[in-house]
């Protein structure tokens, strides 16, 4: 991968993501599509303090990310935890940071944004279903069934 450096100081890559052309891009539009028996069961089969990040839209669309450490990489670094291979993805995108059982998702500067259920965040909590939108790709979080709150029987 090739790195474009600023005549001026060559010492010093400059990030060429690509940003969207227009606002209406970033529009929030909900899924209508249901999750199938093969994310229900993965869903299903969480330990308490894991979650699950599935790619909903986009080139990665039926991905499945296992967040099981305290700090998750997003980004299109080869490096990155979760690597997505598109100019509208930042090198380090977002992180996303688990305390205890909770996660939250925090924005690394990237060019484009990160968005949870729609709006542009620069840190925000995931919860069960929560959409999250890194450049063109559209994901859900859902969290282990055992660290959801239980409704006690009546």
């Amino acid at each position: 991968m090739e790195e474009y450096r600023r005549p001026d100081d060559s010492s010093r890559p400059v990030d060429v993501t690509q940003t969207f052309g227009h606002d209406s891009d970033l529009s929030f539009v909900p899924f209508g599509s249901e999750l199938g028996d093969a994310e229900l069961e993965a869903i299903e089969a969480l330990p308490s303090g894991a979650a699950l990040l599935i790619v909903r839209s986009g080139p990665a669309a039926g991905a499945r990310y296992l967040l099981d450490t305290d700090v998750t990489t997003v980004g299109r670094h080869p490096e990155a935890d979760i690597f997505f291979d598109d100019v509208t993805v930042s090198r380090r995108h977002a992180e996303i940071t688990r305390t205890n059982t909770a996660f939250e998702l925090v924005d690394q500067r990237s060019l484009n944004g990160t968005y949870v259920n729609g709006e542009r965040v620069d840190r925000a909590a995931l919860v069960n279903g929560s959409e999250v939108r890194v450049g063109k790709f559209r994901l859900n979080f859902f969290g282990s069934p055992a660290d959801l709150p239980q409704t006690p029987e009546a």
